[in-house]
């Protein structure tokens, strides 16, 4: 079961606006490589891991990257808000808000609509934990271009914290393949 503390796991505090930075930022709450696919891939992953601890590794993290996907909503809900349509318009970004208003959807910053076809899932854990890893880095590298392209020290502060989680997932991913691999491999005894 879950506790559930009704604030972001990292405070976000945005006072500018900027809506061009939300739609770039929107490709982690619905892209290919952001925290809904992310989520859904490891805690659709952690039935086929056959140790305890690999799903215990695989439910903590997919937990928390719902905690991302909610600190993105919070970021993007905050660059947008009380944006006047004109402004969208000039900025060009006004096709999102053409379909979805000021909403957060998830999509990736091109709107492409989220799809499972984002997420892997196979029987087999150690193409599962190898997928994990290839998509903590993509996840990571997603963070540091949304960093080079940030200039507001309210919305890169949060986006740091979002790198360096990737950093310790890629690292706990790291350890439980490590785990699942030698449980594997091991002699059963009967």
């Amino acid at each position: 079961m879950w506790l559930y503390d009704k604030k972001t796991q990292y405070p976000i505090k945005i006072t500018k606006p900027d809506p061009r930075m939300a739609i770039a930022i929107l490709t982690q709450y619905g892209g290919p490589n952001g925290e809904l696919a992310a989520s859904l891939r490891y805690l659709s992953q952690r039935f086929s891991m056959p140790t305890k601890e690999a799903k215990a590794t695989l439910n903590d993290i997919g937990t928390e990257e719902l905690a991302h996907l909610e600190m993105i909503g919070t970021m993007v809900h905050q660059l947008m808000d009380k944006v006047p349509p004109k402004e969208l318009e000039r900025l060009h970004v006004d096709t999102n808000f053409v379909i979805h208003g000021r909403a957060v959807y998830p999509s990736d910053s091109n709107g492409v609509p989220f799809t499972a076809a984002y997420i892997e899932s196979m029987e087999d854990p150690i193409a599962n934990l190898n997928e994990d890893l290839a998509a903590e880095q993509k996840a990571r590298a997603t963070y540091e271009y949304l960093l080079s392209i940030a200039d507001d020290p309210d919305v890169k502060d949060p986006l740091r914290f979002l790198r360096e989680r990737e950093v310790v997932h890629y690292q706990r991913f790291g350890e439980t393949l490590r785990i699942v691999q030698e449980t594997m491999n091991s002699k059963k005894y009967f």
